[in-house]
């Protein structure tokens, strides 16, 4: 069986290492809050290129300290409106929307998967106080772009960088254009966590400050509370590991971009839609290999048979989610509903061998 993800194997690579920063952090007896995390912190603020670096517990919890703190800043208050792509997670929605503010979906660009920027100012309205662009499966969003719309109608950039560590656009790294940037260390991550972990990246001193203290219980000081926080952060074992894991990140990026370029140039059948990967100003790093075809269940089922596994990212759209039934009941997009039912992910890693991936090809090829 040629596994969609081995993280087993992912993490073996760097067992030695790993193994002893467990050692360490035990020995030190110091588990939340300490130097591993501020190393960390300091490490992937010089990686992605910005000030400031806050580890908290998740991706979702970054997105949605960043939209609390601009509420605490006074700059979005409850009602506005946060435009957002409608092909994305559920996640990028949900810190929308948990922080009582509206989700103004806009459509992808069919060829990208990520928004269509072209369509941003048509839904900006007086209500609109941010622009959410989601880095989607590694690949950035056009970023000149979307920093010309916001600074024109003087809004905010609060960049999902969740699938996108290390991703480029004309010499920037996701998570350095926004104002602001969340990202997620879940597992499967191409930076990723032995567990849940998360990350804001911004420049803004202000912000920075507001986001540590509100996954801090709102306490910048020890028993003094300036906000109502949350409990959101980052702990020593996981900053450790992420440490020894951001050392390796550039090296195993190019590893996807090998796979990828390879797939691009042997995958041969009709029947299938590759991702375009044109743009020189694209440095997309791979988290996802998604392919679209009509008959999209048949080949996952002959997948399946071959022993090759497959997922699909995401089946579901959010506004289709139960949970938005009447946030979005009226609505109706057609790019992002037409995805849903044709997207494939291919297995992609750092891991991969070469018999796997031909193996992925042949199946595709025969199909």
């Amino acid at each position: 069986m040629i596994k969609f993800l081995d993280l087993k194997a992912i993490n073996l690579k760097y067992e030695v290492e790993i193994s002893n920063c467990f050692t360490r952090v035990l020995q030190s007896g110091w588990f939340l809050m300490g130097k591993e995390l501020s190393q960390f912190e300091k490490e992937f603020a010089e990686f992605i290129g910005v000030k400031h670096c806050i580890g908290v517990a998740n991706g979702l919890d970054a997105l949605i300290l960043i939209i609390r703190a601009y509420k605490e800043m006074g700059i979005i208050n409850d009602g506005d409106e946060i435009i957002v792509p409608s092909n994305t997670y559920i996640a990028t929605i949900l810190a929308i929307t948990h922080n009582n503010l509206i989700p103004v979906l806009v459509e992808p660009n069919i060829e990208t998967f990520n928004i269509d920027c072209k369509k941003i100012e048509e839904r900006i309205t007086k209500k609109t106080k941010a622009i959410m662009p989601v880095h989607l499966f590694g690949r950035m969003v056009e970023m000149d772009t979307v920093t010309y719309i916001a600074q024109k109608y003087n809004l905010k950039v609060i960049e999902d960088s969740a699938q996108a560590h290390g991703a480029i656009y004309k010499n920037k790294k996701a998570g350095s254009w926004g104002d602001a940037s969340g990202f997620s260390f879940y597992p499967g991550k191409n930076l990723g966590a032995l567990g849940d972990g998360g990350a804001i990246t911004t420049n803004d001193d202000t912000l920075a400050k507001i986001c540590r203290a509100l996954g801090n219980y709102g306490s910048e000081k020890k028993y003094e509370n300036s906000y109502k926080g949350v409990n959101s952060r980052l702990d020593e074992i996981q900053a450790a590991i992420l440490s020894v894991k951001l050392s390796h990140l550039d090296e195993d990026n190019q590893k996807r971009r090998n796979i990828a370029k390879y797939y691009l140039e042997n995958i041969k059948n009709p029947k299938i839609e590759l991702p375009k990967n044109t743009n020189s100003d694209l440095a997309h790093v791979w988290h996802l290999f998604v392919i679209k075809t009509q008959k999209r269940d048949a080949l996952r089922k002959y997948f399946t048979e071959k022993e090759i596994e497959t997922l699909i990212h995401y089946p579901i759209p959010p506004h289709k989610q139960a949970c938005y039934k009447t946030d979005f009941e009226l609505s109706c997009f057609p790019i992002t509903e037409g995805m849903a039912k044709e997207v494939l992910s291919l297995p992609i890693s750092p891991i991969l061998q070469q018999s796997e991936i031909d193996a992925i090809v042949n199946t595709l090829n025969s199909f």
